[in-house]
């Protein structure tokens, strides 16, 4: 049965909000997600065995215990819960992953920040907007988070989350930033994280690994770009690109 799994039933939490990390454009929502878990020492308290996730075993570096591969960390000081994902969700079956997690979100009085990367030619620092579900519009009044300038989608499990929240009549919010297409974006998620997810969490959390990290994907991009530049169809080849 489709379920999220408690595994630290003495944390204590109270109307927590809720970071969502899934893979998606820019890898924007997964590298501010991890970041929080990594700085802010959360502990692992739940499991999501929900349909639409695949079934592996996932185990982490110098540690032989098996893991899945979605999920809930907490940090119960804090009110706050982050959803690590290792493995995409399909588009295809997000929809029953979305019905299962946000029941259990309105179990818990969780507030969700849903995070997608907007795909687009960045003019100096990429520009985030929010758009809410319930009464969380107020949310992006309070914090200063401006909304569309025009009209769009959010798609894929992410979306279908939002779609799921905006049917329950969840409070949750969609935090959108311009990101690489097609790399991973650690500056977009910083403006994520600076700009939305740690004021409205209530956290604060020193952000210097994610401009290091940008400052990485750019070398390794115009290294890629020099690459390409001076290939032939002759001398096709795979080479590491220099970042993860």
């Amino acid at each position: 049965m489709a379920h999220v799994q408690i595994h630290d039933d003495t944390i204590d939490l109270q109307s927590p909000v809720l970071v969502e990390g899934l893979p998606g454009v820019g890898l924007v929502g997964k590298l501010a997600t991890d970041h929080l878990v990594e700085h802010l020492s959360m502990t692992h308290y739940g499991s999501c065995f929900c349909d639409g996730l695949p079934d592996v075993a996932v185990y982490q570096e110098d540690s032989g215990a098996v893991q899945p591969p979605v999920r809930i960390y907490a940090a119960p000081d804090h009110d706050l819960l982050a959803l690590q994902s290792d493995v995409p969700v399909s588009p295809s079956e997000a929809a029953e992953f979305a019905t299962c997690l946000t029941g259990w979100l309105a179990e818990q009085n969780a507030l969700p920040l849903y995070l997608s990367g907007l795909p687009t030619e960045k003019d100096g620092r990429p520009k985030l907007h929010g758009i809410s579900t319930g009464d969380a519009d107020t949310l992006l009044d309070d914090h200063d988070i401006g909304t569309p300038r025009q009209g769009g989608l959010v798609s894929g499990p992410t979306g279908a989350l939002l779609h799921q929240a905006y049917r329950s009549d969840l409070d949750s919010l969609g935090l959108v930033v311009q990101s690489n297409r097609q790399f991973p974006d650690p500056e977009a998620a910083r403006v994520l994280l600076v700009d939305a997810i740690q004021p409205i969490a209530g956290v604060d959390t020193p952000t210097d690994s994610l401009v290091e990290q940008a400052e990485e994907v750019a070398d390794a991009r115009q290294q890629l770009a020099e690459q390409m530049s001076q290939a032939t169809e002759e001398s096709s080849q795979a080479q590491p690109l220099g970042f993860q």
